[in-house]
């Protein structure tokens, strides 16, 4: 992997070339992108604060920031999500956040579900080779591990730039296997990779795709059930990754 250090004031040093090894996400900042209906109920149930970090945000941003620990894990919440986030150098990045969920897939409202890979769905582009660049598929770290011992629902995202779906995206999501409809994932994922982070991805269902439901209506009715079901499995999941290597989420 290619690493390349910076500080607060966007100086950077030369980057290098280093083997790909195990990634220690202890003492960890666990940096969580999300939306302000979806924050708020996890900055409570985590106790975390707002801080001043205007010397790293642009002025005149409306991009908030709140921290705290967890069982001595530094924790910061960036709303409402940007990439500013990885400003902050952290050793770990837990996208977490709302979705559709497919249910010939499973998927059940407030059901939360870890990323295994990410897909776009509307970067159509019919030209060989650059057709997979288009869609731009990115494995996510292997969390087998984690996903047993927390006993949690695992699925592929795919990810675009509408809350609606078109025939076009459906083929994209049925082409990819996706169980989980986003609007970031693959964004954040993205970032993360370049910049050699780990990533973990969680992902809670407002509304069923493939139901009958209009989309909006269903996914303004259980915001606020996603939000809950979210705010009760970061806490367990900062806590489990506190103290271990990526490799330790592995399961063996």
């Amino acid at each position: 992997m290619y690493v390349m250090k910076g500080d607060l004031q966007g100086i950077w040093q030369e980057g290098e070339l280093k083997p790909y090894g195990n990634l220690q996400v202890n003492p960890a900042a666990g940096v969580l992108n999300y939306g302000q209906a979806e924050a708020l109920p996890l900055v409570e149930a985590l106790d975390l604060v707002e801080d001043d970090l205007s010397a790293i945000f642009p002025g005149g941003v409306p991009w908030k920031n709140y921290s705290g620990e967890l069982d001595g894990l530094n924790v910061h919440i960036v709303v409402p999500g940007k990439d500013k986030a990885l400003a902050l150098q952290p050793n770990l990045i837990i996208n977490a956040g709302t979705a559709g969920g497919f249910q010939a897939k499973g998927a059940n409202i407030g059901d939360v579900y870890v990323a295994t890979e990410f897909a776009n769905r509307d970067r159509r582009i019919p030209i060989p080779v650059f057709d997979k660049y288009g869609i731009g598929t990115i494995e996510a770290i292997p969390t087998g591990n984690l996903i047993k011992d927390l006993d949690l629902k695992e699925g592929k995202v795919s990810t675009g730039n509408s809350l609606d779906m078109t025939l076009q995206d459906e083929e994209h999501i049925k082409a990819n296997d996706a169980t989980v409809k986003d609007m970031e994932g693959a964004g954040v994922a993205y970032a993360a990779n370049l910049l050699a982070i780990p990533m973990i991805s969680l992902k809670a269902i407002t509304d069923i795709v493939d139901g009958t439901k209009p989309t909006v209506e269903e996914f303004l009715e259980n915001m606020s059930t996603a939000a809950s079901a979210l705010s009760r499995t970061v806490p367990p999941v900062l806590k489990y990754v506190s103290g271990k290597n990526v490799a330790d989420l592995v399961c063996s």
